[in-house]
């Protein structure tokens, strides 16, 4: 049986360290899209104001599919433009991370990301770029909207893994954090940077 899950959202959610432990506890296949560019060279150039190389969409859709077609059993296929690489006939289900726009914040600090880098990742965290790519190419029957925020990396492997077995169900509109952003009045702090 060969099932292929998505795993993405914005940096600093978690894809990485989930799609590893989901791997593990599949004994599937990890492939983290930004490895395979920069290993495999499958690159079309360098965008400068977000200081990372531009993916050579057709050529990691077709390595993307030999990967997949090589595995039996589990591929877990991490990445925040996985929408635009893995075909909708391969996909079993897509898991879109999501974080907190306080907690992803810190996350991105720690990590070195420049202000505008931050900025620009925080506003599409808000108003939920990730999810609305992977409804609009996989279908909202086969998305699931995971909350990361404040949860341990086994809690959410356990969530993703009781969908993946049926004990829960897969769904989107977990979270809001324009509403929730608006409701505090703290909307214009997050998305005046951007």
């Amino acid at each position: 049986m060969r099932r292929v899950l998505v795993l993405t959202g914005t940096p600093g959610v978690g894809k990485s360290s989930i799609g590893k432990l989901l791997a593990i506890r599949l004994s599937g296949r990890y492939v983290d899209l930004g490895d395979l560019v920069k290993t495999e060279r499958l690159h079309c150039g360098f965008d400068t104001l977000r200081e990372t190389l531009v993916a050579d969409i057709e050529r990691v859709s077709d390595r993307v599919e030999t990967i997949i077609g090589q595995t039996e059993g589990y591929t877990i296929v991490d990445g925040h433009f996985a929408m635009d690489v893995v075909s909708t006939t391969e996909v079993f289900l897509a898991f879109i991370l999501r974080r907190d726009p306080d907690e992803l914040k810190q996350v991105l600090k720690m990590r070195g990301f420049k202000p505008h880098k931050t900025a620009e990742n925080i506003a599409a965290e808000i108003l939920d770029i990730c999810l609305v790519d992977a409804v609009k190419v996989y279908g909202e029957k086969k998305v699931c909207e995971v909350d990361v925020t404040g949860r341990s990396l086994e809690e959410v492997a356990h969530e993703i893994l009781a969908v993946i077995e049926g004990h829960k169900k897969c769904r989107v509109g977990v979270v809001d954090w324009l509403s929730k952003l608006e409701s505090e009045g703290r909307i214009g702090e997050f998305l005046e940077a951007y």
